[in-house]
């Protein structure tokens, strides 16, 4: 209901930015609608002040000052032809979504506790020629291997198994020797599982005291 004499806000144009208020956005409608750019120039520039001290922030740097004026952009509805002092990405490309990213692999990890990481490994060491390089990163491998199947408590996580799992996902090319293998020791409790397990025990010896 129209009444003259009363302005409600349902009448009154959608606030573009809430934060910044009505007074903020009439000073930037009077701004769009000035006759030159040498007024606007001059109008936008105090206009920022204003919002600067409407919405203060602890930090004063090139990012509160880029926001500021991406801002007065917004409230004009990109209509403000000035000189910014800052890029402006304008509402249309803003809107635009941006290219899907395509995994390196869609081919599916089926032995999830080893993961993509060390699935690429395999796949790397597959193509290495013979050497103390291949050799090193076949020990790098086996003990992440190692870590994993302890990390994800897969029951069997011995040098066999680690040996045979390389030996498999390698086609074969790796093959090393259980005897010599050396795999660093990895505690049971550094797994979040060990972990859970352990600090009950605690609390429980210490009800028992």
């Amino acid at each position: 209901m129209d009444i003259d004499g009363l302005d409600y806000n349902t009448q009154r144009n959608k606030l573009r930015l809430m934060a910044y208020g009505r007074d903020i956005q009439q000073m930037v409608e009077h701004c769009v609608a000035l006759p030159t750019k040498e007024e606007r120039q001059r109008c936008a520039e105090t206009i920022i002040n204003v919002m600067r001290r409407v919405v203060p922030s602890p930090l004063e740097n090139k990012e509160r000052t880029a926001a500021l004026w991406y801002h007065l952009a917004l409230i004009s509805d990109f209509k403000l032809d000035i000189d910014y002092p800052v890029d402006i990405v304008h509402e249309d490309k803003m809107a635009t979504k941006p290219d899907k990213i395509e995994y390196a692999s869609k081919r599916p990890i089926n032995i999830k506790h080893y993961g993509r990481l060390l699935f690429g490994l395999f796949e790397k060491l597959k193509t290495m020629p013979p050497g103390e390089e291949r050799d090193a990163l076949a020990e790098k491998t086996a003990n992440q291997m190692y870590r994993s199947l302890v990390a994800w408590g897969m029951g069997t996580a011995d040098k066999e198994k680690v040996a045979s799992d390389l030996a498999r996902f390698t086609d074969g090319v790796i093959q090393l020797d259980v005897q010599t293998m050396h795999l660093d020791r990895v505690m049971g409790g550094s797994t979040i599982y060990g972990s859970m397990m352990l600090n009950s025990q605690k609390k429980k010896k210490r009800k028992k005291k």
